[in-house]
């Protein structure tokens, strides 16, 4: 059986139009939103991490007050810009959160996307060192990030404390013991894939990658996929690795659905750049009655090969919109499929 979750990027907008006009919309409304789909059956709510931008950033308030009002649920981030983060900071965020939730945390983790603002890490008191990029960097403090959430101790006592210390080198507290299986690496390459997988990561895969061979977009995710699963097998790991995919898919079941969507289930794949150097492809959207839509689907050969598939979701129309939509995936597509 398939995962199935959501994944919000965390919009708002102060127009009318919007059900999503401040911060504090978004983030009461990203917390009724997950509540409602545990009731429905999904598997994960995964939020998306944006800084200098109207969308969440700093996620783990987020995550620990999710982890408080659920109870089966997954909740995850797809994902969190590594070069903004202190990773030794992070995995005491990320231990207490994923206690408060009982051990459900899927953190997707990645170098970055392009930012909203010109280096924008620099402003969190961060950049690269001598002869190494932005991406190395992220990758960099990826890595410290992945190391420490082993539990190891690593920093030598005071012989003074205020508060007496186990014995040995001591480790950064809370240590969320597991939590360290469900890192996942957000990668948009087959070389970064393949570096996820020789360090032991889960693998989140976006709707977009870098054009590396000129194929479609879902026959280059699932080469990357399998890729990476070649190299995770190389490297050793004892534990099946996990594969998340996202699309944007929408089953037309109203008038409003088809207003809203009808017509963006034709689009195509896009070719762009993601920065001066990297061009990139950017997978279609999927909007359609329920049988014709379980029939594209099943020529997407990515989410063939994925265990877990996130459904992007427009949370400026709102939590009730988004139930609906996320509903009628689970009932209406996903049973034809096999996913459930």
């Amino acid at each position: 059986m398939k995962k199935i979750g959501f994944l919000s990027f965390g919009h708002w907008n102060p127009s009318p139009q919007s059900q999503a006009r401040s911060a504090a919309d978004v983030l009461l409304q990203s917390i009724d939103l997950a509540v409602a789909a545990e009731e429905l059956g999904a598997d994960g709510a995964y939020f998306r991490v944006h800084h200098f931008a109207r969308q969440l950033a700093s996620p783990f308030p987020l995550l620990a007050a999710v982890g408080s009002r659920t109870k089966r649920i997954e909740i995850g981030t797809g994902v969190i810009d590594m070069r903004y983060e202190n990773p030794l900071y992070m995995a005491e965020d990320a231990g207490a959160a994923d206690i408060i939730s009982g051990g459900r945390l899927q953190l997707g983790i990645s170098r970055g996307s392009p930012e909203q603002v010109i280096e924008g890490y620099r402003h969190f008191g961060y950049q690269p060192a001598e002869g190494e990029s932005d991406a190395d960097m992220g990758r960099r403090h990826a890595e410290v990030f992945y190391d420490v959430l082993r539990g190891e101790g690593f920093a030598k006592p005071n012989p003074r404390p205020m508060f007496p210390n186990p014995p040995g080198l001591i480790r950064l507290e809370p240590h969320s013991e597991g939590l360290r299986d469900r890192i996942w690496w957000g990668s948009g390459s087959n070389s970064t894939a393949v570096w996820a997988a020789k360090l032991g990561m889960n693998l989140q895969s976006s709707t977009l990658k870098d054009n590396e061979t000129g194929e479609p977009f879902h026959v280059q995710q699932a080469k990357q996929i399998r890729i990476f699963r070649e190299a995770w097998t190389e490297a050793g790991h004892t534990r099946t690795p996990r594969v998340s995919v996202s699309r944007s898919i929408f089953a037309l079941m109203n008038d409003m659905d088809r207003a809203y969507f009808a017509g963006s289930g034709e689009s195509k794949d896009a070719i762009g750049f993601i920065d001066a150097q990297t061009q990139a492809i950017f997978g279609r959207s999927y909007a359609a009655e329920p049988d014709k839509l379980i029939e594209q689907l099943k020529a997407d050969e990515a989410i063939a090969e994925a265990d877990t598939l996130l459904l992007t979701v427009p949370n400026q129309l709102g939590v009730e919109y988004n139930v609906h939509v996320i509903e009628s995936i689970l009932k209406h597509v996903a049973p034809a499929l096999g996913w459930r």
